[in-house]
């Protein structure tokens, strides 16, 4: 079960003062998705993790509304997400993906941006919009690919999950030769052979014979 909570933010671009729904807490079972989404009891907690001004569209979770928002983000934020804006709210994989621009905009390193994609996939899957969700796990595959190009880009001991994570986006995308490229990869990015057998494990399951639940 989730509780939900209200709380009160400020937005760092244009300072409007609104009311936003958070979690407070939650109880009962998780159970996660082979690509890592999480449920408890049967519900997700995405909607209720990230927030939107209602003037402007600036979007984060609740420490990106901590301080104020660089110049450059501003101008972003002005000219292409206030002129989205309206009196419906934006569902959450919008919310997402404004958020995941916002990140791009400050600069953050791509392994943050992709996991902003990742969620908003996550969010259109729940929203029942299969071409947004397919649109945004190939933008968050892309982001995990980049982050994994680089030394420091991903830490050692994430860079077999993240390679088990990218072969799941490309094999719900479709991609199956990229899936098998990235699974076949991840035991060459193990450096904990016994903790992290299971991810092995996993990446061998999603080849041969693809299933929805970890449990």
């Amino acid at each position: 079960m989730i509780m939900l909570t209200e709380i009160s933010l400020t937005c760092p671009v244009c300072d409007n003062d609104f009311t936003s729904t958070a979690v407070r807490d939650r109880h009962g079972a998780t159970k996660t998705r082979t690509d890592f989404q999480e449920y408890v009891a049967g519900s997700t907690v995405l909607p209720y993790t990230i927030h939107q001004c209602p003037r402007c569209g600036y979007a984060a979770m609740p420490e990106g509304f901590e301080g104020a928002a660089d110049t450059v983000v501003q101008l972003h934020v002005w000219n292409e997400l206030m002129p989205s804006v309206n009196d419906a709210e934006a569902v959450a994989s919008e919310k997402y993906e404004a958020a995941a621009k916002i990140a791009l905009w400050r600069g953050e390193e791509p392994r943050r941006v992709a996991d902003l994609w990742l969620c908003a996939a996550w969010c259109c899957l729940e929203e029942r919009d299969t071409e947004a969700e397919r649109y945004f796990r190939r933008l968050a595959a892309r982001c995990y690919e980049d982050a994994m190009s680089t030394f420091d880009g991903v830490a050692k001991d994430e860079r077999a999950v993240v390679a088990y994570v990218i072969g799941e986006l490309w094999r719900r995308i479709g991609d199956t030769r990229a899936a098998r490229a990235w699974f076949d990869r991840v035991p060459r990015e193990i450096i904990k052979p016994k903790d992290q057998r299971w991810i092995i494990d996993a990446a061998s399951r999603q080849c041969v014979a693809p299933e929805e639940w970890f449990g």
